[in-house]
């Protein structure tokens, strides 16, 4: 094969691995060397994903036209081909379709994409309340539906990461985020000190923590697990060292945890631990 079409075949490869492989390798979380987004479960980021898929076909035939355009302009109006060179300064036609159909296309983007920025932005009839306050460098959660309970969760350090727990390191928190899973929950999102920024993948989530101000988004997570978001907003030195992590639990759990943490126990995996004794000594 000659050299002059390698970085052809390249692009092709390329372009193919983005748009047939990207989503195969979405997970639940981030893993290495990933393409594609992480599992979405919310509704949120089930129309985000939705969104970036009709945009990335949308640009890779944009993209797809213009190589072929410029490829046809460089063969036909080559010098070798036009001796004389052609005296044309304007075409009409060609100008109408070329300002028309880039109109066109922004606004068959732009109908969904608006639709999309009001979806993520409405919170209808919430059934839970969780105020997040960023702080340098930890969270504040507060549930003010539930008494006010309110704890810090702060990084688990390196050294006292327990993989048996499935706690991973720079993202495992001491007091996790806990919602109920099939519930329409509100986050109220502020900072206390800089700006900072809440942010999870999986729900779809990505808002400012702005001294003095109240943001809102909301969630309704589909499936129980442990979901990981870090702080998206440079906010200091330990930027890098306020992960976010949310438990997503059963309904029943939730309550039962929600009652623990008003005595105390904010970690659910201290509840679990807590609960499993419980269960044994009744035993």
């Amino acid at each position: 094969m000659q050299k002059k079409y390698l970085w052809l075949v390249l692009a092709a490869v390329a372009a193919g691995i983005t748009l047939f492989t990207g989503p195969v390798f979405a997970t639940a979380g981030a893993d290495a060397y990933q393409m594609g987004f992480q599992e979405a479960v919310s509704p949120v980021a089930e129309r985000i994903h939705d969104f970036h898929n009709m945009m990335l076909w949308i640009i890779s035939g944009i993209t797809a036209f213009v190589t072929l355009l410029l490829l046809y302009v460089m063969v036909r109006f080559r010098a070798g081909a036009n001796p004389t060179p052609s005296a044309t300064t304007h075409n009409v036609p060609l100008e109408v379709v070329w300002t028309v159909v880039p109109v066109l296309i922004l606004i068959i983007v732009a109908v969904p994409s608006l639709k999309l920025l009001y979806f993520t932005d409405r919170v209808e009839n919430p059934e839970l309340v969780v105020k997040v306050t960023g702080n340098q460098w930890n969270w504040t959660f507060e549930y003010p539906d539930h008494e006010g309970l309110s704890y810090l969760s702060v990084m688990i350090p390196d050294k006292d990461i327990d993989p048996a727990k499935g706690q991973q390191r720079l993202l495992s928190a001491d007091n996790q985020m806990v919602i109920p899973v099939d519930t329409t929950v509100q986050f109220i999102v502020t900072a206390s000190d800089v700006l900072h920024s809440f942010t999870v993948p999986a729900f779809g989530i990505k808002v400012d923590a702005v001294p003095g101000r109240l943001n809102e988004t909301w969630t309704r997570v589909t499936k129980t697990g442990t979901y990981y978001g870090q702080c998206s907003e440079l906010c200091g030195k330990d930027h890098a060292f306020m992960p976010i992590e949310v438990r997503v639990v059963p309904k029943d759990d939730f309550s039962a945890w929600i009652e623990a943490a008003k005595t105390g126990t904010t970690s659910y995996d201290a509840f679990l631990e807590q609960r499993g004794r419980s269960a044994a000594v009744s035993e």
